[in-house]
Order: C-alpha cells, then sequence, then structure tokens
C-alpha cells in the first residue's frame, strides 16, 4: 500500500480519498477549510496536515483535485506547496479540471525536481465519485500513468492515456464540449415534447433506446421535466470548462462556434440565479408551454 497525501476534500475530492482509505492505503489530508479535512479524518481516519508541502511529507503520491488554474499552482507550486517537500521520484496526480498550460507547466517543474507528473482529470460526477466508477484521460510518461493506474483505479473504471502532458487536459476539453451540446439539444427536445403536449414518460420511453439516447437523457430527462436541477455538476464549473475549451480552440485554431452559444446560454443560466444548479438548468432558458 501507498503512503498517500489527499490535496482537496470538495465533492468529488471527498468520496475519492475514502476509497484509497477504504483499498488500505495510508492517507494524509489537506483541505482549505481545515474542518472538512477533519471531519474526513473522522470518517475514515488518517491524519490531517495544515499545508499542501506538510501533507506531501514522505509520501510517495500526491493528489490534487481543487478548482482552477491558480488553486492548483498554489497547491503545488506555491509558497507551501506539495512540490516544496515532495522527494525525487515521487508521483503527483493531478484531478483537477484546469488549462492544458499549467498541466504542461506542472509537469516541466516536476522533471527538474525529479518529481513525476499526470495530469488526470476526471469525468462521472459526484456519483461517479462516490460508487467509485469515474473514467478518467491521463496526460503524462507511460511509467508516470502506469504508476498512477495502480491507486487510481480504487475510484475508477476506465482509465485512458491519451498523450503527453496537458494531453488530459485537452481531452476533458473535448468530453465538455460534447457535453455541452448534448444538453442544448435535450434541453430543446424537451420544451418540444412539452409544447406539443406528448407524454414526456411515453416519449422517453419511445426514444431512450435507441439513436437519440444518451447518458444525460437517462440522468436529466424526469428532473429537467420537473424543474429540478441540484443533481450534478454545477453550471459555474461548466463555463469555467467551456471558457478553458475555448482559450485552447483559440490556441490551437479549432472552430468551436456551437460551444461559443452554449457557453453563452450558460450565462444567462447564471443571471437567472443559477450559478449553482446542474448544467441540465440550461432549459430554463427556454419557455415553457
Amino acid at each position: 500500500m501507498a503512503r498517500i497525501a489527499f490535496i482537496g476534500l470538495g465533492t468529488m475530492g471527498a468520496p475519492m480519498a475514502g476509497h484509497l482509505a477504504k483499498a488500505g492505503h495510508e492517507l494524509t489530508v489537506y483541505n482549505r477549510s481545515i474542518g472538512k479535512a477533519k471531519s474526513w479524518a473522522e470518517a475514515y481516519g488518517g491524519a490531517v496536515a495544515i499545508s499542501p508541502a506538510k501533507a506531501a511529507e514522505g509520501a510517495d503520491i500526491v493528489i490534487s483535485c481543487v478548482g482552477t488554474d491558480d488553486d492548483l499552482a498554489q497547491v503545488a507550486l506555491g509558497r507551501e506547496g506539495a512540490f516544496r517537500s515532495m522527494q525525487p521520484g515521487g508521483l503527483f496526480i493531478d484531478h483537477t479540471t484546469v488549462s492544458a498550460r499549467i498541466a504542461r507547466q506542472l509537469f516541466v517543474e516536476g522533471e527538474s525536481r525529479g518529481i513525476h507528473s499526470v495530469d488526470a482529470p476526471v469525468t462521472g460526477g459526484h456519483s461517479g465519485a462516490q460508487d467509485g466508477k469515474l473514467a478518467i484521460m491521463c496526460g503524462g510518461s507511460e511509467p508516470a500513468v502506469a504508476a498512477a493506474k495502480i491507486v487510481m483505479q480504487a475510484y475508477a473504471t476506465r482509465i485512458v492515456h491519451v498523450g503527453g502532458a496537458g494531453a488530459g487536459q485537452t481531452a476533458k476539453m473535448v468530453n465538455q464540449i460534447c457535453i455541452a451540446g448534448v444538453i442544448q439539444g435535450l434541453s430543446e427536445a424537451l420544451r418540444f415534447a412539452q409544447a406539443a403536449e406528448l407524454d414526456l414518460d411515453a416519449v422517453f420511453e419511445a426514444i431512450s433506446g435507441g439513436a437519440a439516447q444518451s447518458w444525460q437523457m437517462d440522468r436529466y430527462w424526469g428532473t429537467m421535466a420537473r424543474d429540478e436541477f441540484d443533481f450534478g455538476f454545477a453550471v459555474d464549473w461548466m463555463r469555467k470548462d467551456l471558457g478553458l475549451a475555448l482559450d485552447e480552440a483559440r490556441a490551437n485554431g479549432a472552430t468551436l462556434p456551437v460551444t461559443a452559444m452554449i457557453d453563452q446560454f450558460y450565462a444567462d443560466v447564471q443571471a437567472m440565479g443559477g450559478h449553482r444548479q446542474d448544467t441540465s438548468a440550461l432549459v430554463r432558458r427556454l419557455t415553457r408551454a
């Protein structure tokens, strides 16, 4: 079993760290809100650290799951960051959805210190984290990803090495681009069915087993129909992720007209007060018949 420092015990990080503890790994945890770290330790055991650097002392592997590029830079490279105390040969795994730029920066910084780095954003939502059924897309060297897989399998059912440093983050952008388009189509379809006064349960039964079927439809059709939007990934986080994709597209020359439009649709949902509602709240923009 490995000695693991886990940094970031939010909606995703807490259950992921819990799976590692249940698998028998020795954990030291850090969270910006110390109360969350103490509550987690009471539930799962392990030690609580006062900084990322303290958490990383003596660890074989450091895993982070925070919020933004700035958050990641702080916990990894800051004055009290994990890289300050990690030893040569250590492995740093980041599950935050951030820019490919900072993923590549961490890789370079790590290499200069003898630290192996893997950018490993996840998909599957809070339920996937709780159930240990996440999908992970990884960027980094083959040996580093192979080592990371050994511990990540505690909370993931699909782990794919997609390329070098930053490739995991770029693949996550592909994932979010796909999701945005599907949810917009699902929103329009639902409102169309309501305007046509169709039985929504019957429509779902008719189309969910065919070419229109999607994970988003299976999860959200019923809750969207009932105007319930507290079941998953928040609108604020989706806007952050789409912004990352649009920035990367400007750098690599890709054209994302639909993504740019849906990003603005999500801005409308934010203006309606839907910041913390899940991504299916996109349907709120469309008039209900």
